[in-house]
């Protein structure tokens, strides 16, 4: 079980991350890397965490029309059975990279992720897109001169023939993850037990923050029956629903050098695949 002063070690490592070490060459020899390092590199970007960072002032910025559109079509996409909101997550924060996740706005990375999907699933062609947003970017090369966006042309697809997935058929009516009640069978912690995260390899997609794995809480909500994101992510048929459970954790055990009280907690939802009974 790792200790808090080692989870802050890792995620001060993971933090200094670009996109290469600076004291490392390109694409360094086997020997160079440690095990640290190399956890850092397959770390998935979303992941941030209890990372150090500079402190950042919040403000209550109104969503651009951009930003509702986008939203409105990832949306529509999943309800149309294209993709699932897991597997929409990690296209659009996780397979990006660091650079990108750091430094493109929240809704730019949704938008990303509509290009890709629809590409990667041959619903459009690269070359398609390309032509057309040449052809959108030449049609407004003056600016929008107080205009809004227009459609050209206005059009209605047919999606009789549109491959949906499996899960958007079975959900229809019924709801998600209400599908999936009274198939994960017995839960196999109860409120107010003791787990401690298990400290699982981590490569492409996760949902259980690297800051509480290796920590122990105490179970404070069966939350849901679902399948893990590891599997709904990649739209696995069959992937078996598991219990989900809100984890409560002492902040001042979870983190090194925590400078509030005692009696601070925070919680977070956890699949059961990846918590054990405290010893």
């Amino acid at each position: 079980m790792s200790t808090a002063a080692e989870r802050a070690a890792q995620l001060g490592l993971t933090s200094r991350l670009k996109s290469s070490y600076p004291e490392l060459p390109d694409a360094p020899y086997p020997d160079m890397l440690d095990s640290a390092r190399i956890a850092a590199y397959l770390k998935p970007v979303h992941d941030v965490g209890g990372e150090p960072d500079a402190p950042m002032e919040y403000v209550n910025k109104q969503y651009e029309l951009w930003e509702h559109m986008t939203y409105v079509i990832c949306e529509v996409l999943a309800w149309r059975g294209i993709w699932l909101s897991e597997e929409r997550r990690r296209i659009g924060n996780v397979d990006v990279g660091r650079a990108e996740y750091l430094g493109l706005p929240y809704y730019g990375r949704w938008l990303l992720s509509v290009a890709r999907v629809l590409i990667e699933k041959h619903h459009i062609a690269l070359g398609e897109l390309m032509e057309r947003m040449a052809e959108v970017k030449g049609r407004y090369e003056g600016g929008l001169n107080g205009k809004t966006l227009d459609a050209q042309p206005k059009s209605v697809g047919d999606g009789s023939n549109v491959i949906r997935n499996k899960h958007h058929i079975e959900a229809v009516g019924i709801g998600d993850p209400q599908i999936y009640a009274g198939k994960a069978g017995t839960p196999k912690f109860k409120i107010g037990d003791k787990v401690t995260v298990r400290e699982l390899p981590v490569i492409f997609y996760t949902r259980t923050p690297e800051y509480v794995r290796g920590a122990t809480g105490t179970v404070a909500v069966l939350a849901y029956e679902s399948p893990a994101p590891e599997d709904e992510t990649w739209d696995i048929p069959e992937a078996p629903p598991e219990w989900f459970y809100v984890v409560e954790f002492n902040q001042s055990e979870l983190w090194h050098d925590y400078t509030g009280t005692t009696k601070d907690t925070l919680r977070t939802e956890i699949p059961e695949r990846w918590l054990q009974a405290a010893t």
